[in-house]
């Protein structure tokens, strides 16, 4: 896993201060998290499961673990919303 260094000022160019620019990007990893998990259990549920009548014996199902490789192997919603955030595609607002 390769480690990608941001530089800080450039939250600066976006936000006010840094702890605004974390609660908005954390705020839209939440949306993006959220989106992910109910896009996952919509995909698990259109997959038939499989039964054993044997509790001891783990059961590989393909089309599941293939699922869940393609959903790990997605950027990470952390990554993807301080992304979001330096391209200026997060709008916020403060609420009065």
């Amino acid at each position: 896993m390769q480690i990608k260094t941001i530089d800080l000022r450039s939250f600066d160019d976006r936000a006010d201060n840094i702890f605004e620019a974390i609660i908005v990007s954390a705020k839209r990893a939440r949306q993006v998290n959220d989106g992910n998990k109910i896009e996952f259990n919509a995909l698990l549920s259109t997959i038939p499961m499989v039964v054993s009548e044997d509790e001891n014996e783990d059961i590989e199902n393909p089309a599941q673990l293939k699922i869940a490789l393609d959903m790990e192997a997605r950027e990470k919603p952390h990554i993807q919303s301080i992304g979001e955030f330096l391209n200026g595609e997060i709008d916020y607002e403060y609420k009065e």
